[in-house]
């Protein structure tokens, strides 16, 4: 069954005729049947064909049945968000040159393209999933599950949370053994704030983490569960539930969660206008952030505003840091950090009517266009007020239609 593909791919690749390969051992008929799976053969035979090709057939064949195993232990690495382990296999996979004709090459390519959006590689990921959504009709009902998936995190990835939402739910269960999409859905809906439904499938996610014994994405559904979670009669309950995740992932030196975990508790502080706390704990996240990193300035851009609606720090000290954020902003081409540090320098600098202006005509456009749902209501609700106050009332109930429509 195996013989034939493999003497058929490796007299490709050292460009033989079927003649030249089968010249003092059998016909060129005979060659072209066993490449076909057409004949049986003896051993003698394959034996002597191997040896001109210059390989170990039972070697070959091992390579060619592992490869199916090889990649769910890199699927596994992945889900797991073990990168040492996904690094490796993936070093393994490009090497091994069998897969070109494995019944699992299509397997491949969509596991190599969540790799690339695992490293932020979304146009590769994109050059893969369009290779293979050519051939979609050749694929498996697990492939092509896969397939939604991997589509799911690539529309994510570039913030069409609306379209990552429908091909998700497009998902058929009994042909997909991989229950790790829900929390991908959680994670868009959580996007849209759509909380009762990021609820529900984080804590569906949160099951197969801990079936998995997978405690670092454990950590991130629980987060993720609790960011949902705005009951102000509870609240110290949130605040317990935060700090207990700091610990785990501090017992699991994960340093990335815990900046994370951190994030979001300033986050719940700032939600509560207790701007000492919220300023501290996005503090100490930054610090476990690389300062070349979209998510550190996320955290900066909250201690700012924390420590201004605070009154923490003196203006001119919030103007450096703001300075400094859109210093970094620019060099790594964030461009909804460029536009969020752009507007905390006119609110620090008292230029009212200019962050308004920027607002509206340069900032909004950007996180409507990049579905930023909680960045999109936020602007709104401030022009809405500026143009009331301003007595601009055309203005005014553009934007409350825009709001109530939203």
């Amino acid at each position: 069954m195996y013989e034939g593909k493999i003497i058929k791919f490796y007299r490709e690749k050292y460009k033989l005729t079927q003649e030249q390969l089968g010249k003092d051992i059998c016909s060129i008929t005979h060659i072209s049947k066993i490449e076909c799976n057409q004949t049986t053969y003896s051993p003698e035979i394959i034996s002597l064909l191997s040896m001109r090709l210059g390989i170990n057939m039972e070697l070959e064949i091992n390579k060619l049945k592992n490869i199916k195993q090889h990649l769910f232990h890199w699927q596994d690495a992945i889900i797991m968000q073990s990168f040492e382990d996904m690094e490796q296999i993936n070093s393994e996979l490009e090497r091994e040159l069998l897969i070109e004709i494995s019944e699992y090459r299509f397997m491949y390519q969509l596991l190599r393209a969540r790799y690339f959006l695992m490293n932020n590689w979304p146009l590769e990921a994109f050059k893969t999933i369009k290779k293979i959504q050519k051939i979609e009709n050749k694929l498996t009902p697990y492939e092509t599950n896969l397939l939604k998936h991997v589509l799911g995190i690539y529309y994510f990835a570039k913030h069409e949370y609306v379209k990552a939402i429908e091909t998700l739910k497009t998902i058929q269960n009994e042909d997909y053994n991989n229950p790790e999409y829900y929390y991908h859905l959680a994670i868009a809906y959580h996007t849209i704030q759509s909380p009762v439904l990021a609820y529900y499938y984080a804590e569906k996610s949160h099951e197969f983490f801990q079936d998995m014994n997978n405690y670092l994405r454990v950590i991130d559904a629980e987060m993720l569960m609790i960011i949902q979670v705005e009951d102000d009669n509870g609240k110290e309950e949130i605040i317990k539930r935060y700090k207990k995740l700091i610990k785990s992932c501090e017992l699991m030196n994960a340093p990335e969660r815990k900046a994370k975990v951190l994030h979001n508790l300033a986050a719940e502080y700032f939600r509560r206008k207790n701007y000492e706390q919220a300023s501290r704990f996005y503090k100490e996240s930054m610090s476990l952030k690389d300062q070349e990193s979209p998510v550190y300035l996320l955290s900066l851009e909250g201690f700012i505003r924390s420590s201004f609606d605070g009154n923490l720090i003196n203006n001119d000290q919030l103007i450096q840091l703001t300075e400094h954020g859109l210093t970094i902003a620019t060099r790594i081409k964030e461009l909804l950090y460029i536009h969020l540090f752009k507007l905390l320098l006119y609110l620090l600098k008292s230029k009212e009517k200019e962050y308004h202006q920027y607002l509206f005509n340069k900032a909004l456009p950007m996180f409507s266009n990049s579905g930023y749902t909680y960045l999109i209501k936020r602007s709104k609700k401030e022009l809405f007020h500026y143009y009331s106050n301003n007595n601009l009332l055309d203005e005014a109930l553009e934007m409350a239609n825009l709001l109530i429509n939203a």
